[in-house]
């Protein structure tokens, strides 16, 4: 408590210069001009939601046509709109800004920081995000309808499509200036504004798994870029970068889109790698086993990302050296991947664990990421790949590591740190139920793909042959259920929780440790405006 009285006489010091800057402004501006970070971690949370809402809405329509063999509801052009809006909305508009969110709200409060580095463009890489998210959403409207090469857009389809095409690249475009601008903040701030005694080495893994990302981020946005602007300029400008009549290579565009797209993978999941390596050791109350070994781990399995992009190209006619060397180099990134499950582990073993929600949710996490990891792994084998590309065993396969394994550590932030967020108390009994639904219909919806896939049942198809309904009828069943479960989460456990309940401790989890815990919940609008020292 001494701390905050510093805090409030330094306040007070400050008092008649500074009136605006002290109590949160009021009404819609303090979201429109928000910089400060818990804000905009707010305003980001929220946007992702809203994108995971809507793209599990597509994915909706998606499983009611398969319902049954046969077409249902929708023509296959429909159809091919669906997946690839379902996949750009849960790429670029959920996850990574779900990610971004957490480290707005996280990073200041766990490095002892008043705030972001560059408040301002902050403000300016979220209010980017809505006028990408509602181009995706208008293309559906345009002529043509909205763009249908599948999510990586591939050339000869992306150089053939209608506005809607363009309308993607667009969004694209601005959701990645989005991204850079919010790396540069996350990488400054964590190397230039912790608090004194921080060292690098005593950095919560959250924040070390950030600052990893946040470099891949800027590596590989710009490539992302340069694949969709040679699409543009293929479809207006007469460039023959991925047109083979003009002497371009479509195989080029899979080239340059998978090395942005594999780094982007990673992207997704380590993030997710730091908000599981809090939550353990709280719950099993002992230290992170391995603390400098995950801190490596995270660091070699960005670096492999760059090296092992073809693997998503085994069937493209690439010589037998280049297949070898990239199933083994995906095979080496199982190695560092494999330290961080067994560090969890052993964090857990002989610990004196207790199963909130939270908790249950990282070991759900741990759980279902692992056999998506394992798919993963068989994947790289190429001739086993080479029978199973673009089939249902790929959809399964990244499905187990983007939703059990993004999508699951999220919602573990979310019960971990939401009381801090808050100030209250979520309810125990409902995080357990929407634990358990997700869990449960999250395997009735993707486990049966990877039968599907062995059999031969290939993706993106509108329709299929009779022998593969009964497994297609489970997967539809399933997917509805887990989409309701999260329309249960927001209304049974997020609002009522921000509306009010028990009032949370300023440590709620006795385990917990760090920074974040030693400021009343919930957090206040301004927090270490006198940092702390770090012993």
């Amino acid at each position: 408590m001494s701390t905050t009285a510093v805090d409030h006489s330094h306040a007070a010091a400050h008092d008649h210069s500074h009136d605006d800057h002290h109590g949160a402004p009021e009404g819609w501006r303090r979201w429109v001009y928000a910089t400060n970070h818990k804000d905009i971690g707010t305003l980001y949370l929220w946007f992702s939601f809203t994108m995971l809402l809507s793209g599990g809405f597509l994915a909706m329509l998606i499983r009611a046509e398969l319902f049954q063999p046969g077409l249902q509801l929708m023509q296959p052009e429909f159809f091919n709109q669906l997946t690839t809006m379902h996949g750009i909305m849960m790429v670029f508009g959920a996850i990574m800004p779900a990610f971004v969110g957490f480290a707005n709200w996280m990073v200041p409060l766990q490095i002892g920081a008043s705030d972001m580095a560059f408040a301002r463009m902050n403000n300016f890489s979220f209010w980017l995000l809505p006028p990408a998210a509602i181009l995706l959403a208008v293309s559906f409207l345009v002529p043509g309808g909205a763009t249908a090469a599948g999510w990586t857009l591939y050339a000869p389809l992306s150089t053939q499509m209608g506005p809607g095409m363009d309308m993607a690249i667009f969004a694209l475009h601005i959701m990645g200036a989005s991204s850079i601008m919010g790396s540069i903040n996350i990488i400054v701030t964590i190397l230039n504004m912790r608090a004194p005694g921080m060292t690098l080495m005593k950095l919560p893994m959250f924040c070390w798994t950030w600052l990893i990302t946040a470099y891949l981020l800027i590596a590989v946005m710009p490539v992302l870029a340069g694949a969709i602007t040679m699409t543009l300029t293929d479809r207006h400008f007469g460039t023959s970068f991925f047109n083979a009549a003009g002497g371009g290579d479509p195989v080029m565009y899979q080239h340059i889109f998978w090395f942005f797209g594999h780094p982007e993978v990673y992207i997704m999941i380590l993030p997710a790698f730091g908000i599981v390596s809090h939550i353990i050791p709280t719950f099993a109350r002992k230290q992170l086993f391995g603390y400098a070994s995950m801190v490596y781990a995270t660091a070699s399995i960005a670096i492999l990302s760059f090296m092992v992009w073809a693997h998503h190209m085994f069937t493209t006619g690439m010589p037998v050296t280049a297949q070898l060397f990239f199933m083994y180099a995906t095979m080496l990134i199982a190695v560092p991947t494999g330290v961080k499950i067994f560090n969890w582990i052993a964090t857990m073993w002989r610990g004196s664990m207790t199963f909130e929600t939270p908790m249950l949710f990282a070991i759900g996490f741990i759980f279902v990421f692992t056999i998506g990891g394992f798919t993963g792994l068989i994947l790289a084998v190429t001739p086993i790949d080479i029978q199973l590309q673009d089939t249902y065993y790929v959809v399964a396969h990244f499905h187990y590591v983007l939703v059990a394994g993004s999508l699951f550590a999220l919602f573990a932030g979310f019960y971990y740190w939401g009381p801090k967020w808050t100030g209250f108390m979520y309810n125990e009994t409902r995080g357990k139920i929407h634990f358990w639904g997700s869990l449960i219909l999250f395997n009735v919806t993707f486990f049966p793909m990877h039968f599907l896939g062995l059999a031969g049942m290939p993706r993106r198809y509108a329709d299929y042959p009779a022998q593969f309904t009964d497994f297609n009828v489970i997967a539809s069943i399933g997917g509805l259920g887990f989409g309701l479960m999260q329309l249960y989460f927001l209304f049974a456990v997020v609002i009522p929780s921000i509306r009010g309940g028990v009032p949370a401790a300023d440590k709620p989890w006795e385990g917990a440790e760090g920074l974040e815990w030693t400021v009343p919940s919930p957090a206040p609008f301004h927090t270490f405006e006198t940092p702390p020292t770090v012993k």
